[in-house]
């Protein structure tokens, strides 16, 4: 049978604190391609060590930022309006202004960058969209309130906006908010 007493130090409310502080810091001011364990554990006055016996990686310490709202703190609610495409495009722009604020892009990409490399990030940051739970129950409130056709494929469509999203976060010139509010707009017309 395996013991499943933690052995080691417990974990310190205020080291933890520290190193997501850290690493949303460093993130937003260096990227993903620049932060290393061995700089947020600098900057969080913390040992390497402390750092891997919590997070097994540097995702997996984006994704734990990322869920907390320590790297996109808006809460991206998709209102109901009674009409899905309004209430999808209200959501989205919500969403895209992200990338029209100062370094935003970068944010994103370094987000898409992280997800690449642990899955986790990837979840988190549709989540931190509003894409799996209010993205979906709005969808679901469309196909009930009969705008959308019974069948509609909830999770993919999501999936399909934020695709969209991320792909208009990995171009850097100038962003096009308007063609995706087109293609969603066209995605929930009848």
């Amino acid at each position: 049978m395996v013991n499943e007493h933690r052995s080691g130090p417990v974990r310190s409310t205020a080291a933890r604190e520290a190193i997501l502080d850290a690493t949303a810091r460093l993130f937003h001011n260096q990227g993903y391609d620049r932060l290393t364990i061995e700089g947020i554990a600098k900057e969080a006055g913390v040992g390497k060590q402390t750092i891997y016996r919590w997070w097994p990686s540097r995702g997996a310490l984006i994704g734990e930022c990322l869920a907390e709202g320590r790297l996109i703190p808006v809460d991206f609610v998709v209102p109901d309006t009674g009409d899905i495409a309004d209430d999808v495009e209200t959501w989205l722009r919500s969403v895209l202004s992200i990338l029209e604020a100062p370094e935003g892009g970068a944010l994103l990409r370094s987000l898409v960058a992280a997800a690449t490399e642990d899955a986790g990030v990837g979840a988190h940051l549709g989540e931190s969209l509003g894409v799996e739970k209010y993205l979906a129950e709005r969808i679901r409130g469309g196909i009930r309130d009969g705008q959308l056709a019974p069948d509609a494929p909830v999770e993919q469509l999501g999936r399909a906006i934020l695709g969209a999203i991320i792909v208009e976060s990995l171009v850097r010139d100038e962003h096009d908010t308007d063609a995706i509010v087109r293609l969603t707009r066209f995605l929930f017309s009848r």
